[in-house]
């Protein structure tokens, strides 16, 4: 654990990961501890240019204890699912070399040494974003690579589901399948690449940021409550969803969008069901979710086959995955004329993300919003009501990349000097 010069050093390592939004639902564990879920799941990951976690990870004999800081504010570590990843990831560190500072790090070293984390989400937190996944992806992937461990992404994935469950899928891009494994340990509980970002690269994804407030029923808690009292979770584990995995991994495999996006609405909708039929009854969605639902459901009807396919996790912001552009620049036009921003409000901020789908929207200013005229497929002026201010922004991205390391020093969130964030 040497530095030549025999002063103290700061080691640091800067990546970012994506946020990914799961198509078939993850909802229920077999095992708690262990965070081993009773079925499989499929997700899409979302660009990182537009959701993801940037997390810095430092190391120093100068460092008295493991911290942690998130969007600014220091979070403890003392939580099980942090210690289990930290744990994991000490056991498997190799020896690092950094000859250019002159630090040598032993793998027995590791045991003894202390990190500092820094990350922030470019997106709310706990707001049923899968801020979780982006998070603890990130952790186990940025202090994977300075502890040099060797594993492979599956490998890593199955110590990031020991974070977060949905954050084993946030360390692949494109589709990912989340394999609920059968091995009471775990081992085989594990996240594969169904396709690259590249294989279906016509989707557009809006996302309706109905509330960025933190859920009044977190993820865990509202599992258990299902998994303790809910009849339907069982029939959906283990009758339903095995169908659907295999469905939607052929719909993804043949780039089928009326298959992918039939599925994806009724497993959703299912998930919500799910959550009513918990006791005390979950509600995730409220009544501006349900709004987007109706708006979808009325459009894919009276096109005939679906445009655009909805999905809400635990939260009620909507994920809409459309077709390819030109339905995304439809559906954002729908979108605006049902949901325009508060009068006072800048379209730069209401509209985020990829920006070019508002220029093919034919929307270049807030009065362009308010000439917007009435979908064709609304027959009577009973279906025109406005509901101004009930969605907080919308953001546009697009399937996107896995976990990278940035290597531009400048972006990384820890001061080299004191190994604290800037």
């Amino acid at each position: 654990m040497a530095a030549e010069s025999g002063k103290s050093w700061v080691l640091a390592v800067t990546a970012q990961t994506p946020t990914n939004i799961a198509v078939i639902k993850y909802w229920g564990k077999r095992d708690e501890e262990l965070i081993l879920p009773i079925n499989d799941s499929i997700s899409v990951t979302l660009d990182p240019d537009h959701l993801c976690t940037t997390t810095s990870v430092a190391v120093s004999p100068a460092f008295t204890h493991d911290r942690m800081w998130l969007n600014g504010k220091e979070v403890s570590l003392s939580g099980g699912r942090y210690q289990n990843c930290l744990r994991e990831l000490r056991s498997r560190a190799s020896d690092v070399e950094d000859e250019q500072k002159g630090i040598k790090i032993t793998k027995k070293d590791w045991e003894k040494l202390h990190v500092h984390i820094v990350s922030y989400n470019n997106f709310p937190t706990a707001a049923g974003l899968a801020s979780s996944a982006a998070g603890l992806a990130c952790l186990v992937f940025s202090l994977a690579k300075l502890m040099n461990v060797k594993d492979d992404h599956s490998r890593l994935s199955a110590i990031a589901r020991q974070g977060s469950g949905s954050a084993c899928r946030s360390l692949y891009g494109g589709f990912v399948k989340w394999i609920m494994g059968k091995e009471e340990n775990g081992s085989d509980s594990i996240a594969v690449q169904l396709a690259d970002e590249k294989h279906w690269d016509d989707l557009v994804i809006i996302i309706a940021v109905v509330s960025s407030r933190q859920k009044e029923t977190s993820s865990t808690s509202g599992m258990r409550e299902t998994v303790e009292t809910s009849m339907l979770i069982e029939h959906r584990a283990k009758e339903v969803v095995p169908k659907r995995i295999v469905k939607m991994e052929e719909a993804i495999k043949n780039r089928d969008f009326p298959a992918f996006a039939r599925l994806t609405c009724a497993d959703s909708n299912q998930f919500h069901a799910v959550c009513l039929d918990t006791s005390p009854p979950i509600f995730y969605m409220n009544d501006t979710s349900h709004r987007i639902i109706s708006c979808v459901e009325k459009w894919n009807r009276s096109e005939g086959t679906p445009q655009v396919a909805y999905t809400f996790d635990a939260g009620p912001n909507a994920v809409l995955i459309s077709h390819n552009r030109k339905a995304a620049a439809l559906l954002l036009q729908r979108l605006l004329f049902y949901f325009p921003p508060q009068a006072d409000a800048d379209l730069n901020s209401y509209v985020i993300g990829d920006k070019t789908i508002l220029q093919d929207a034919g929307i270049q200013n807030m009065k362009d919003i308010d000439t917007l005229t009435p979908p064709p497929e609304v027959k009577d002026n009973t279906q025109t009501q406005k509901y101004r201010g009930d969605v907080s922004y919308f953001i546009c991205t697009r399937p996107g990349r896995g976990p990278v390391v940035l290597t531009d020093e400048s972006r990384s969130l820890i001061n080299p000097e004191t190994g604290l964030p800037k």
